[in-house]
């Protein structure tokens, strides 16, 4: 046996799903650039689910689905009551309670393929809602109820504010649900599709696969991001800091990737959202303090940033609090997960991989009175 470590390199499946070839993001072939420019999130759900664009019949269709399983179970909303709120992270709150939620789905334990895609519907319809009514209720706000008459991700904005959101940070919003949506075989797809490759269920491999993306090494990266640069503090801080953190041989947040060599392909349409938002919000500072880090890194590590990196201060300059951001990125690719659990099953072996064993050689039981 070869080991491997991280199994990096190892191809563990095949998929029609997306894919990483030359540094190139596409998802069932669509580039992402061109995703990221032109498609609203909804038709990159169905791209996902379905391999191929909508029709404007079946995105109305879709759009209808997700609009009528929006609303949580009041229990649900009861049990973010119950948390001991200043202490819990929201991706524990978020973990917690799409466990819960299969508890109140009549559906969750069936394995037929159309009540699978049934509860994918409702899972993806019901996430954002999940994130801002926890994010309410621990200020001491009531959650505020889904309409069914804006986007996918002006709904979001609206959840969390109680304010309709303008066209640009719609406009923002969306392209970073596009851009995290599906990511080949991440840490935490990975996760869903070992799971429901036991043939567990659905609410199963979201779960697990949102206890993956909790950790800073895969989707926390944005939160750390932006508390790194709110440790900054000032433009004028940036040299010293980083110049810091690369003497001491620390990671700097943001910064390269597992699968790419020439830079993350998603980075630069965040980069440009940062500009503007930025500008528009009267801090500008956050870019510039973004760009100035980059050079740096970049420069003396020929690390490029990742989707991580400028995301941070687009959510930011949204108004979004730091330690929803990686909630949003759940948000987000709970559409690829989704679309990998549903590959799974339809064409499913069990995922076990085998160990190396690096412990003593045979030993000998012995009694316990004889253990010196």
């Amino acid at each position: 046996m070869t080991v491997t470590r991280g199994l990096e390199g190892v191809v563990a499946t095949t998929s029609s799903i997306s894919s990483i070839i030359d540094d190139t993001l596409t998802y069932v072939g669509y580039n992402i650039d061109d995703l990221a420019e032109n498609a609203s999130f909804e038709e990159v759900i169905y791209l996902l689910w379905h391999r191929e664009l909508p029709t404007q019949s079946q995105l109305d269709e879709l759009k209808k689905q997700l609009a009528e399983n929006a609303s949580l179970p009041k229990e649900i909303l009861e049990h973010f009551k119950m948390y001991p709120i200043k202490e819990v992270h929201p991706m524990a709150a978020l973990r917690s309670a799409v466990s819960l939620l299969g508890l109140y789905d009549d559906e969750a334990d069936l394995m037929d393929e159309e009540a699978n895609y049934r509860k994918a519907v409702r899972l993806q319809a019901k996430l954002p809602t999940i994130v801002t009514a926890f994010a309410r209720v621990r200020k001491g706000l009531d959650p505020i109820a889904p309409r069914t008459d804006l986007s996918f991700a002006a709904n979001f904005l609206y959840m969390l504010s109680g304010k309709e959101p303008e066209a640009i940070a719609i406009e923002a919003f969306n392209k970073a649900l596009v851009l995290h949506a599906d990511h080949e075989l991440n840490a935490s797809t990975f996760t869903a599709r070992v799971c429901v490759a036991t043939l567990s269920d659905v609410y199963s491999g979201i779960t697990a696969a949102i206890g993956a993306l909790k950790g800073p090494l895969h989707g926390g990266a944005n939160e750390a991001v932006m508390k790194m640069l709110t440790e900054i503090g000032s433009l004028d801080n940036v040299d010293s800091y980083i110049h810091s953190k690369l003497e001491n041989k620390e990671k700097v947040m943001g910064f390269g990737h597992r699968v790419y060599r020439n830079g993350d392909p998603r980075a630069k349409h965040l980069k440009k959202m940062s500009e503007k938002l930025t500008e528009l919000t009267g801090e500008p500072h956050w870019y510039e303090m973004s760009v100035r880090i980059e050079n740096i890194v970049t420069g003396e590590k020929k690390l490029p940033p990742n989707v991580d990196f400028y995301s941070a201060s687009v959510y930011h300059s949204l108004g979004i609090d730091h330690d929803l951001f990686t909630p949003i990125f759940a948000v987000s690719r709970i559409s690829g997960w989704l679309a990998h659990i549903l590959e799974q099953y339809e064409n499913n072996r069990l995922i076990r991989p085998r160990a190396e064993y690096t412990g003593p050689g045979m030993q000998k039981y012995v009694s316990i009175e004889k253990r010196g």
